[in-house]
């Protein structure tokens, strides 16, 4: 009754609740009635989205998910038989009939098709299905333009990869490289020339397979007249390109300089294009010298193995899969072949349930079994570190907490009375209150995006000028913030732990950030390195696994050479990686890979091969497998 009324208010009965200075008694609305109440009153979408947050979608109880009444439900459209040669001569009879009319309905033919049951189909499906569409015959003329259009736009979209999608996937669920190509099957039908095609790699989440068939798509483009400009760290696409153009030579304020333009073969030869250098093959991301190689797995018995019994969420197919510990283990296959759902909704789901009481119920599968010998889950995604000015590489770290610390303990500090909160940006005392310590200036611009401008009173430094006549070293809080990871970790060499917290920054590549450099600013790829920095910095207990969804997104191959070498350095800490990866320098780097496939889709969801790279590249049923092949010769 309690848990009722806790949730869903105590009805027309009053009830006494105390405050600092009086009690009042009045019904109690209950924390989910609430909820429903500001979900729907609030105009803040940040107050929504809290809300949100302790809310699971279910389906509809009267249209039970199908969003449709039932008498549009009702109008469908009937696909015609797939002829079949007809053994021997003469007549069937009527009983023979009605046996293949039930045999074809047995084998998903000559059914009927609402508009839910329709849009439930993967692009795939559907374009096999249009053609088969029984139309009558008086309506074939007027419909004959319309399943045309109908085929040429699922075609498209076929043919740049995303053929493993259902027509009914929600928008806000693609991820950012199935929008853009979404996009691009647009422009393919609209058949426009003298047109300028910006893409920012568009090659992400795809499958070598998958990436040919999207290479076509542009030169399809190029064909009709168009120039396609295209933003790629691929090296499929780079070899593609009729004029390639190599920006360096580092990144941030090292880089901004026109290394090398030209056809991809002047490219590899230019000996100051690290680019050109990993095309020709002067450079190239190396074999690991030795595998790490897990037990033998014996079922009933988990030692050194994490399996997942029975994993069909989407369209798994009722497969169990063997995770070796104390591996890198790389989850391939083409686009849609069942890779994330086996990762993220079921693994990632049970382990976060079981270490830290989520409740994000997971996908559907039997059993895991071998969890009682892990201890901490990460997830380390490209996400931002922060979505504020405040948030910089030094807080995210730890690093910032120190620092201020030195500071508050310097003699001019102790004189003034200092603490280390002094030297916070985000509270009042030592940061500049005109700007509250961002060191810029919103300026709402209502319908476009917010705009800063450097705040006039500290100069975009952030602290007020009393805080910044204290120095160390000659250097004051906002100068240190301003040095980047290479100079500060020179900097505060001598200072405990302060230290070897910046050098683990800069050994995961990212040297040229600044100490105090806004999260907001920060690009995926330099987000997963501080996160994996962070994580190198912890105590390693050999019992974590970490999560990791193609990290490589957005990385040149020196950037993934330096985070090979973070991975196998948390690995060889006795810790478990787990990666769903596209990307083959990364995938022959593994110590153990699970090829998923063989399609996307309904295609997909089994296990095609598991083994060593060199297993894996001799699987004749794998696709990964043949591309995987010449890497590691």
């Amino acid at each position: 009754a309690f848990r009722d009324a806790l949730f869903y208010g105590s009805g027309g009965q009053a009830v006494a609740s105390k405050t600092k200075t009086k009690t009042v008694t009045k019904p109690f609305e209950g924390l989910a009635a609430q909820a429903e109440r500001l979900l729907k009153e609030s105009e803040s979408e940040f107050m929504k989205q809290n809300i949100r947050r302790f809310m699971n979608p279910s389906p509809c109880t009267a249209c039970h998910g199908r969003r449709l009444k039932p008498e549009i439900l009702g109008v469908t459209l009937a696909s015609e038989a797939e002829a079949k040669p007809e053994a021997g001569t003469g007549k069937k009879g009527r009983k023979e009939k009605e046996k293949e009319k039930d045999n074809e309905k047995e084998n998903g033919r000559g059914e009927e098709y609402s508009i839910d049951r329709f849009t439930a189909l993967t692009i795939t499906e559907a374009l096999a299905l249009v053609p088969r569409l029984d139309v009558e015959e008086k309506l074939r003329a007027a419909c004959a333009e319309v399943l045309r259009e109908l085929s040429s736009r699922l075609g498209f979209l076929a043919n740049v990869g995303l053929g493993y999608l259902t027509l009914d996937r929600q928008y806000g669920t693609l991820s950012g490289g199935e929008a853009q190509r979404i996009r691009l099957a647009t422009q393919l039908g609209s058949r426009l020339s003298g047109v300028l095609y910006v893409l920012d790699e568009p090659s992400i989440g795809l499958h070598q397979r998958d990436n040919d068939r999207l290479l076509d798509t542009l030169k399809e483009l190029r064909a009709l007249g168009n120039t396609v400009v295209v933003v790629e760290h691929d090296e499929d696409t780079m070899l593609a390109a009729d004029w390639l153009i190599d920006l360096g030579p580092g990144a941030g304020p090292r880089g901004g300089s026109l290394i090398a333009s030209g056809r991809p073969a002047d490219v590899a030869k230019q000996r100051d294009s690290v680019t050109g250098r990993f095309l020709s093959g002067a450079m190239r991301i190396p074999l690991p010298k030795h595998r790490i190689t897990p037990p033998p797995f014996k079922p009933g018995n988990e030692n050194g193995w994490i399996t997942v019994q029975g994993a069909a969420e989407n369209n798994l197919r009722g497969v169990d899969v063997n995770f070796p510990l104390g591996c890198l283990v790389c989850v391939t296959g083409v686009s849609g072949s069942g890779k994330s759902t086996l990762v993220d909704d079921i693994l990632r789901r049970e382990l976060f349930r079981r270490l830290y009481h989520s409740k994000e119920p997971p996908g559907k599968h039997t059993a895991i079994t071998g969890l009682s010998q892990i201890d901490k889950a990460v997830v380390i995604d490209q996400s931002p570190i922060g979505r504020n000015p405040r948030s910089n590489p030094a807080t995210y770290v730890g690093a910032f907490t120190l620092i201020r610390d030195l500071f508050s303990q310097l003699p001019s500090s102790k004189v003034r009375g200092y603490t280390p909160g002094t030297f916070s940006f985000n509270t009042a005392g030592g940061r500049c209150e005109m700007c509250e310590g961002d060191g810029l200036i919103r300026i709402d611009m209502h319908f476009l995006s917010d705009a800063y401008v450097t705040c006039d009173a500290c100069g975009g430094k952030r602290y007020n000028r009393e805080v910044l006549e204290v120095t160390f070293k000659g250097r004051n809080i906002a100068e240190v913030l301003d040095m980047s990871l290479d100079e500060s970790s020179d900097f505060f060499r001598s200072v405990p732990g302060l230290g070897d917290r910046l050098r683990m920054l800069c050994s995961v590549g990212l040297g040229y950030l600044k100490l105090g450099q806004a999260a907001n600013t920060l690009s995926g790829g330099e987000a997963q390195r501080i996160k994996l920095s962070a994580e190198l910095a912890k105590r390693a207990t050999g019992h974590a696994i970490y999560l990791l969804d193609e990290p490589t997104t957005g990385l040149h191959f020196q950037d993934i050479d330096t985070l090979l070498r973070v991975l196998q350095g948390l690995r060889d800490g006795g810790n478990t990686l787990i990666v769903i990866e596209h990307n083959l320098d990364v995938i022959k780097c593994a110590d153990w890979i699970i090829d998923m496939g063989p399609e996307g889709g309904t295609g997909g969801g089994q296990i095609v091969a598991e083994g060593p790279p060199e297993v894996i590249a001799a699987a004749p049923a794998s696709l990964t497998g043949r591309y995987l092949k010449a890497k590691l010769k």
